[in-house]
């Protein structure tokens, strides 16, 4: 009998699966740059074992390399990681372990891309290889403590809404190919400075500093492991923890709590919130920040149009659903509009 390849069941009895597994998981991610010929082979030989390990999560495999953000059980978590480091290219691979456990995935995906960033960079000289230096939590902390030196979050808008390092640029925007343009832009005539860089879990730096680098900036640093290590770092150290708020992250929690700081507000009414949901009308699935208040009042949509469409028998909201394009959408408080997104995650 043929190996099933790919989940099969249905979203909803996932993540009911999911809620009633009180089996423990752990949660982690990492990333590796590297020449992959054959990313549609090696992605059906990752789903074969890992299936069986009772991984869930996203994972992509390209020509470049993997970038993988899952969770594995616990008590398998040995078994699955000497298997990983049994890849040649992966043995030794650092894990970045999360910070705030709770359901992170309910199904394995692990898919073939183009890229395991989206960068919209075509330049065949670049060497993705040729990165900044990399800094640990206390080395990051001295750096970013010099006046000289420009500290950035090359993450998206709606992830430094609710975190964010004290006294970071945080450029308003929807994704890392738009970023990686404006800061380059941005740092024009400035090549001399420290510059320091942070995202999630370090791929989208590893891909900008080496970026920026190429384009003639020589004293590129970023935060190695991004902030997940950096917390993970000032908590074993007892160094002064310069990120305040919350670590947005792509799975089911939407974020883990670094600090009691709350930083945001709601998209609806304003008040002091950093609760991120996503528009409980299907058709909709905006992802946006809403208080308690609000949820009641409009019944987890994002407004009185989608509530009313909520209220409307199932067939007329299908209906109201054909032709649309099946995927979720960022609230962009900056630029006071709806902009699509597509799991620019990656980290």
């Amino acid at each position: 009998m043929k190996q099933q390849l790919r989940n099969l069941v249905d979203r909803k009895v996932l993540l009911e699966r999911m809620q009633a597994n009180e089996d423990r998981r752990t949660t982690i991610s990492f990333y590796k740059y590297a020449r992959i010929l054959n990313p549609a082979f090696f992605r059906d030989y990752l789903f074969y074992h890992w299936n069986q390990f009772g991984v869930m999560g996203r994972t992509y495999v390209a020509h470049e390399g993997i970038n993988a953000q899952i969770s594995v059980p616990t008590d398998r978590l040995e078994d699955f990681q000497s298997h990983l480091y049994s890849i040649s290219f992966l043995d030794g691979i650092r894990l970045n372990y999360t910070v705030d456990e709770g359901n992170s995935f309910f199904k394995l995906t692990i898919k073939v891309r183009d890229k395991i960033v989206a960068d919209g960079l075509n330049d065949e000289a670049f060497d993705v290889c040729e990165t900044g230096v990399h800094l640990d939590a206390e080395s990051f902390n001295e750096l970013t403590d010099k006046e000289d030196t420009i500290l950035i979050d090359m993450r998206n808008h709606y992830e430094s809404e609710v975190g964010q390092f004290k006294g970071a640029i945080t450029p308003d925007v929807d994704t890392f190919r738009e970023e990686i343009e404006l800061v380059e832009n941005m740092l024009q005539g400035q090549e001399d400075r420290n510059i320091v860089m942070y995202c999630t879990g370090g791929i989208r730096c590893e891909k900008a500093s080496a970026w920026l680098k190429h384009k003639g900036f020589p004293n590129v640093h970023q935060l190695n492991g991004g902030i997940i290590e950096y917390t993970r770092q000032v908590r074993e150290q007892g160094l002064e923890n310069r990120f305040i708020g919350k670590n947005f992250v792509f799975d089911e929690r939407l974020a883990e709590r670094i600090t009691d700081d709350v930083i945001a507000q709601c998209h609806q009414c304003g008040a002091s919130c950093d609760a991120h949901t996503n528009c409980s009308n299907v058709g909709c699935n905006l992802l946006f920040i809403q208080c308690p208040s609000c949820a009641e009042k409009y019944e987890g949509a994002c407004g009185e149009r989608c509530q009313e469409i909520n209220l409307l028998p199932e067939d007329e909201q299908r209906e109201l659903r054909k032709g649309k394009k099946d995927s979720a959408h960022i609230f962009n408080k900056g630029r006071l509009g709806i902009s699509g997104h597509s799991e620019d995650s990656d980290d």
